[in-house]
């Protein structure tokens, strides 16, 4: 896929987080959209009160033809075992070909280690793709590791 579809598709995935912005809380707003192909086969966004996370439904939606595709996500998937397993757990046993990442998150539980657990299984990681869209998009969600507090 080159730059503009990555674009385009993270576009998709910031769209669907957005009429959720506010109704997800403790958890972000994210947005996930997986693409095959060129075709969307499974789209969704957190669900009000913070779950299901949006990967987890997108997944469901696609189900085996998650399998080598590429996945966009408006943020980092978790990489911590709370009320649900890991995000990162789940796309790793999706084995899409790449997951493509807004921005990190600064929640101290995954921070990073959403990416490396999807690295180590050895799944393309692309970041940084509309990243000041994404963290503008959750930025009281951020606001909260930053600054300690609301």
């Amino acid at each position: 896929m080159s730059t503009d579809d990555d674009t385009h598709y993270m576009m998709r995935a910031l769209a669907l987080a957005e009429p959720m912005r506010g109704r997800t809380a403790p958890n972000p707003a994210v947005g996930c959209v997986i693409v095959k192909k060129g075709e969307v086969v499974g789209e969704a966004a957190t669900a009000p009160g913070g779950r299901p996370h949006a990967e987890t439904q997108a997944l469901e939606k696609a189900g085996k033809r998650a399998k080598g595709a590429d996945i966009y996500v408006s943020l980092e998937p978790c990489a911590h075992h709370g009320v649900t397993p890991p995000c990162a757990e789940a796309l790793v046993k999706a084995q899409p070909a790449r997951v493509i990442v807004a921005c990190r998150d600064d929640d101290p539980r995954t921070n990073g280690q959403g990416i490396e657990i999807l690295k180590k299984a050895g799944i393309k990681v692309t970041e940084g793709v509309l990243e000041a869209e994404a963290r503008a998009q959750n930025a009281t969600f951020f606001a909260r590791f930053i600054r300690g507090g609301p």
